[in-house]
């Protein structure tokens, strides 16, 4: 049965929000919640950027029984992989066991904050591989040191280990990834319906492997107010994650989208209240071989409605229409 999720994109909205949405979420009847992990927002428009971890803490605490993860964060710059371990094993065992932890090779834009400068993608999946397995290491239980080309780690240990391990979803994009994180990981993530990917990480990981996907959609009764939203908060997407991964800061992307019209955004994103856009545009995720989809609404502010037609008609829909 295909999952489908509801998306904490902290980007978009504070803190305190992000937390009332949860249990919401929750309610609408989502199968699992995954939140971003970002130092800034991709454009100013969009206003926010709480600390991922910290508002996880508290959704454990005001949901039951949803599925809970990181979509993603970077374990190599702004955190150690120790300390990202710490972080996950500390969420499951706040969560009950209903933590997953997505990690990915990160982007310029969250990275570049520590000052140790952003190095080309071959050295962000080497420190990626290094991460995780200092991180699998610790989550193992006992004493860690590692001497890598990345990473030390000096007699670390986790104190606190929950009874299940966290789970491990690793974000790719193509073969290079796949074939390097494939067999440290036990979940795929990515943001595009590329039936490629999935073959190529079922030929190589393990049986039950899981493969999560996110796709934005901006749900309003106008359309037209719906266009804009998308437009003003959302158009970065377009320039794909070989670019997004590279742009310093909100400037850069807000320079590299001048161009990007409403109308563009549009075609790639479904706006509006038609429910059988949503599910059309949905549809080529689990067509491609995606067990899991994450919903992504356009707009802080614009949650609660989306939220109670999620429950009532996107959600069922999109279970009718899905294997």
């Amino acid at each position: 049965m295909t999952r489908f999720g509801y998306t904490l994109m902290t980007e978009q909205a504070g803190p305190r929000e992000l937390v009332r949405h949860a249990p919401a979420a929750e309610v609408a009847g989502f199968d699992f919640e995954v939140v971003s992990d970002h130092f800034s927002p991709w454009l100013d428009e969009q206003g926010h950027a709480p600390n991922a971890w910290s508002v996880l803490g508290a959704v454990t605490q005001v949901t039951d029984a949803v599925e809970l993860m990181t979509y993603v964060t970077c374990p190599t710059t702004r955190y150690h992989p120790a300390v990202v371990a710490q972080q996950a094993a500390t969420t499951q065992l706040l969560s009950g066991n209903r933590f997953i932890l997505g990690v990915g090779a990160g982007e310029n834009l969250n990275e570049h904050v520590v000052g140790r400068g952003w190095p080309p993608v071959n050295v962000r999946h080497e420190s990626l591989v290094e991460a995780l397995d200092i991180i699998s290491a610790l989550f193992d239980g006992g004493y860690v040191n590692y001497a890598g080309q990345h990473f030390r780690v000096d007699s670390a240990k986790l104190w606190d280990l929950p009874d299940v391990r966290v789970p491990i979803a690793a974000a790719v994009s193509g073969d290079q990834s796949i074939g390097r994180l494939a067999p440290l990981a036990d979940h795929m993530v990515a943001v595009e319906p590329d039936p490629g990917l999935c073959q190529a990480w079922d030929g190589v990981a393990r049986a039950e492997s899981r493969k999560i996907g996110q796709i934005p959609i901006c749900w309003d009764r106008d359309r037209d107010a719906a266009v804009a939203r998308a437009h003003e908060q959302f158009r970065w997407f377009g320039g794909g994650w070989k670019v997004n991964a590279e742009l310093p800061g909100t400037a850069a992307f807000a320079g590299a989208t001048q161009f990007v019209r409403p109308e563009d955004v549009a075609a790639s994103i479904p706006c509006g209240a038609d429910v059988d856009a949503v599910v059309k545009a949905v549809a080529p995720f689990w067509e491609a071989g995606f067990t899991d989809i994450a919903l992504l609404q356009i707009g802080g502010d614009h949650q609660d409605e989306f939220l109670a037609v999620a429950q009532s008609e996107l959600l069922p829909a999109l279970r009718e229409a899905a294997p």
